[in-house]
């Protein structure tokens, strides 16, 4: 398997601009009331300067078809089956309606290695969002691409066991549970259209998973939500977050959160406990 040195570096410029009826749609899908502060609210981000790839040029998954070319900004890593790993982001200044974007995305790393379940490639990115003050958001993002799951391969994740989720431990605690519908939409606000978010058949006969995944961009959303709810309006500095299990639509996804100042801790649980992400955030 190549080591794809030459994307190293390879970069993506975008620009965008803050509309009031995207950010009035991500407010719609996540039930929430804008800020007082008139800022965005910290995740708003995920939704700006978006791959925007013709259909004809999607892969069999639904993400864009990776090639050898110039103008494949991915590399032609040939593992079929990608997710967003992790990442660590800086927020460096609040954004607002109107305001005009311009990202920037450097290919920083690729690294392959032998997992317990196969080969995998792991692609680190690094973003940086720019608004009329700066540089507003940076990000360090790391994509992870797997081999195919076998057709006889266990469903993943495993069916709920006999445990429960346990919150007393945590300073705050939310349950949702994952709609299609909120699914649905936060593909449509991120312009993402893998198919394990939507095509019910095609994520467990392809992928194996036990039903639709819920983003991780999403659930991370979820928790910066929680923070918000804890801290205030822009309140984080930092936050890190690192996907440990897929989430599952239409099941209980418990948030929680405790710590401060420097010392955020947080997470998403199954219901059984089975923990599906975990944080850390400043502020």
């Amino acid at each position: 398997m190549s080591d794809w040195q030459q994307w190293v570096g390879r970069e993506d410029r975008r620009s965008d601009r803050v509309e009031a009826g995207a950010l009035t749609r991500w407010l719609a899908t996540l039930d929430r009331a804008a800020g007082t502060d008139g800022a965005v609210p910290q995740g708003f981000h995920w939704c700006l300067a978006l791959p925007d790839a013709p259909t004809a040029a999607l892969g069999a998954d639904g993400h864009p078809r990776r090639t050898d070319g110039v103008e494949s900004f991915m590399p032609p890593v040939p593992l079929p089956r990608r997710m967003w790993a992790s990442s660590q982001v800086e927020f460096l200044h609040p954004l607002h309606p109107g305001e005009a974007i311009a990202r920037r995305s450097r290919i920083a790393a690729i690294t392959a290695k032998q997992g317990g379940s196969g080969a995998l490639v792991f692609v680190e990115i690094a973003h940086e969002t720019h608004g009329d003050r700066g540089l507003a958001v940076r990000e360090s993002q790391s994509i992870v691409f797997r081999d195919a799951a076998g057709p006889d391969a266990p469903l993943s994740p495993p069916p709920a066991g006999g445990g429960r989720f346990d919150p007393s431990e945590w300073d705050a605690h939310r349950t949702v549970e994952p709609s299609e519908a909120l699914l649905f939409r936060y593909s449509a606000l991120t312009f993402n259209s893998h198919r394990i978010h939507y095509d019910f058949p095609y994520a467990i006969a392809e992928e194996r998973y036990r039903g639709l995944v819920v983003h991780g961009p999403l659930t991370a959303t979820l928790l910066l939500d929680l923070a918000q709810r804890r801290f205030g309006d822009n309140a984080l500095a930092r936050f890190a977050f690192r996907g440990l299990s897929p989430a599952i639509a239409s099941e209980p996804l418990h948030l929680v959160l405790r710590g401060g100042g420097d010392a955020i801790e947080l997470g998403a649980f199954a219901d059984d406990g089975r923990q599906v992400m975990q944080a850390t955030a400043t502020l």
